[in-house]
């Protein structure tokens, strides 16, 4: 996945996300970055019924946040529905996975 440069100084960018080229990330999962800010990597992950992150993801030196914009999150024997923020902080994994199908917008925190 090619992540876009970042948001320049003093520049305001409007991105029209279901424009953006996706990458199929594994089956039923797709992803599109987004422009963020420097240190900061933007996405959005669609995922199909079903599909499950092919493998735990683990942060053992950046954290990462999702927000859940439409369907749910499964994450063990939590789920997380529309509306909901999910913050992880550096040492720590998981496992996303959907029976609804889901749109999150997400945040790796590279700095």
């Amino acid at each position: 996945m090619t992540t876009p440069p970042p948001v320049a100084t003093g520049q305001t960018l409007p991105v029209d996300v279901d424009a953006l080229p996706a990458t199929e990330f594994a089956p039923g999962i797709q992803v599109r970055m987004l422009p963020g800010m420097p240190g900061i990597r933007t996405w959005v992950m669609d995922l199909a019924p079903g599909a499950e992150w092919p493998e735990t993801d683990v942060h053992e030196t950046y954290g990462e946040a999702y927000f859940v914009v439409s369907g749910e999150i499964i994450e063990g024997d939590r789920t997380h529905g529309p509306g909901t923020y999910v913050a992880m902080g550096d040492r720590t994994s998981h496992r996303p996975r959907t029976e609804t199908g889901v749109r999150a917008f997400g945040f790796n925190y590279d700095v």
